[in-house]
């Protein structure tokens, strides 16, 4: 569907100049859109995984581990696939967040993957410049990502950053010049990327953010001893079919959540990088810029 297209539906849960912006720019914020009742419950059942990574000693099919992780200080980079680890994030992402989904892909929203990503106070917690896109194509780029911030995010504690506009500019390679898949930009164009015009999304708990598959966007390491954990729920209007294997597929992947499926794709004609093949699974985004993937 078009912008256009998309755009004559009623909005569910955005306004319509919210919706507008995200064409327009590539992403928004909005700041306290969860409830308060909701939002507990999602801090609450992620504290007991963040306890219960304790016992782990490597990263496995359900926590990414980080560098000095231990029982006493726990350094989860990485819930995997929190819609299959409890129903809390299932329901979260295919209620509320399905029908913000529902206001940028049309009313036929598929559903593709979700991850809770941690911030903690180490300066290797940055996630560097990438796009999204390349790591699992579609016949079209309405495929967005809605964050939702778990705990108040500020310029302290490594909040999402994003390039507005880009979603309209080519996309990158995110191979380095041996080869191997980084799935982020080389030091070259990374830093071309003019940093004077990155819009850096904050706001309390609660708070969301939402970008486009093709949008430039990093995260900077955080300065707080406190985590900053941010939910990641990723759609698509169900015109837009995948041609790759997914990175990671959860239970949910690719069920079609809101409306019907459809008997067309929409294709775009603007090229996308292949990625690696994943169909013999993936570890994270933090794995392979670090280089952990190619060591």
């Amino acid at each position: 569907m078009t912008p256009e297209e998309i755009l004559s539906y009623p909005a569910r849960v955005l306004t319509q100049a919210q919706r507008e912006r995200y064409f327009e720019k590539g992403y928004i914020g909005v700041e306290s859109l969860v409830p308060a009742d909701l939002l507990a419950d999602l801090v609450k059942v992620t504290e007991e995984f963040v306890d219960a990574s304790r016992t782990e000693t490597q990263s496995g099919k359900i926590f990414d581990l980080g560098p000095g992780h231990t029982k006493d200080s726990p350094v989860l980079r990485r819930l995997k696939r929190p819609d299959d680890q409890h129903e809390a994030y299932w329901g979260f992402a295919s209620g509320l967040m399905a029908d913000v989904a529902a206001d940028l892909a049309g009313p036929n929203v598929t559903y593709h993957h979700s991850k809770l990503n941690f911030k903690w106070f180490d300066k290797s917690d940055t996630v560097k410049w990438h796009q999204d896109i390349q790591f699992f194509p579609h016949t079209n780029y309405n495929v967005f990502t809605i964050g939702c911030y778990l705990a108040d995010t500020d310029m302290s504690n490594g909040p999402l950053a994003v390039l507005p506009g880009s979603h309209n500019k080519p996309l990158y390679d995110q191979y380095d010049a041996k080869g191997n898949w980084t799935g982020m930009l080389s030091d070259e164009d990374a830093a071309k990327v003019d940093m004077s015009q990155a819009d850096y999304l904050t706001g309390p708990a609660g708070s969301i953010t939402i970008h486009n598959c093709r949008t430039l966007h990093y995260s900077p390491a955080s300065k707080s001893k406190q985590p900053r954990p941010l939910l990641l729920n990723c759609y698509s209007s169900s015109d837009a079919k995948p041609y790759t294997p997914h990175p990671d597929p959860s239970s949910h992947a690719y069920r079609v959540i809101r409306g019907q499926p459809v008997k067309w794709a929409h294709h775009d004609p603007r090229p996308c990088q292949i990625p690696p093949d994943w169909s013999g699974g993936y570890t994270s985004i933090y794995a392979a810029q670090s280089g952990e993937d190619a060591a």
